[in-house]
């Protein structure tokens, strides 16, 4: 079945085995065109598995996939003439100046010859490079190369983008950068598959996200309706060390509609009543003689999703670059 014209990706139950791994299981995604997809998964949830079987890299075992309409299975070299793909990791030669990697792509894409230059300095442009474009990128920042890669993956104008945790390793602020590089993509028309184990990620660029853990879809909606659907207020107290919390997570489970998580030295409950709740832990733990550093009581957050849904909290790979 092709995609309708409002949906610019669709799969329709993907299964991917190896071996006695089954690593996608049924996989549903559908992105309308010009909208981000956000999914998030643990990592070996299958969100990369997925990406390379859309982008044509991996051949799927079961189900279908389309992009544009075209089949991905079908017509592999007509889809990625219609994508852009940036991995996990930059993908970009350090030997070469960021201009060089641009006209490189640009050649490899079968671009116009008349056409590469212009092309190359509008990406450099775009993507804050200009000034660096001739230098080698073993001299660039994490950020930079993050940002080369991204341009690179632009230069055949792909109205259709997949970037597999394209922050993954960046620090805060590069970040943050990215972000409203991929935001100026999204306004001009690209539709974006994006996969993340950054929550906040998730939360300010998606326009739906999908949840996937052992290799299916989990829950999937708006960042708004997946908090909505917890239907509970957090009460979340810390301790002064891992074993007041093991504690606290006894006497307090009553109080909790679920089992309480402990986090380190952190406890947190759903709760249907926060006020009600808020004043019987606070009884409880005085009770016990069990002292809190600090209780708050908020709304949910794609975090509390995601460990309500997976069993853990997301973990994405620490900062390490700029």
């Amino acid at each position: 079945m092709s995609s309708p014209p409002g949906d610019a990706i669709v799969a329709e139950s993907l299964v991917k085995h190896f071996g006695d791994v089954h690593a996608l299981n049924g996989v549903s995604l559908t992105v309308p065109t010009g909208t981000v997809l956000c999914v998030l998964g643990p990592n070996g949830a299958g969100k990369t598995t997925a990406v390379r079987i859309l982008t044509t890299i991996l051949p799927l075992d079961g189900g279908s996939a389309h992009v544009l309409g075209v089949d991905v299975s079908k017509e592999p070299a007509k889809v990625r003439g219609l994508i852009g793909l940036a991995g996990q990791y930059a993908a970009v030669d350090e030997k070469l100046t960021g201009r060089e990697n641009l006209r490189m792509m640009s050649r490899l894409t079968h671009q116009p010859k008349a056409g590469i230059a212009e092309r190359s300095a509008e990406l450099l442009s775009f993507f804050d490079l200009t000034d660096a474009a001739d230098r080698t990128v073993g001299t660039y920042s994490g950020g930079m190369r993050r940002r080369l890669d991204l341009a690179a993956s632009l230069v055949h104008h792909p109205p259709v983008l997949f970037l597999d945790e394209p922050t993954t390793g960046l620090d805060p602020a590069s970040r943050n950068d990215l972000w409203g590089v991929i935001e100026g993509l999204v306004a001009e028309g690209t539709t974006l598959l994006l996969t993340t184990q950054y929550l906040e990620e998730a939360d300010r660029l998606a326009d739906n996200i999908a949840v996937i853990d052992h290799g299916g879809v989990i829950a999937e909606g708006t960042a708004a309706a997946l908090k909505s659907s917890m239907g509970t207020t957090i009460v979340e107290a810390v301790f002064a060390d891992a074993g007041l919390a093991q504690r606290a997570a006894g006497v307090l489970a009553p109080l909790a509609s679920g089992a309480p998580s402990v986090v380190t030295t952190s406890v947190t409950l759903n709760v249907t009543d926060g006020t009600e709740a808020l004043f019987g832990l606070v009884r409880a733990l005085d009770a016990e003689r069990i002292p809190a550093e600090s209780v708050t009581v908020r709304e949910p957050t794609l975090d509390d999703v995601f460990l309500s849904l997976t069993g853990h909290a997301a973990t994405p790979v620490e900062e390490v670059s700029a």
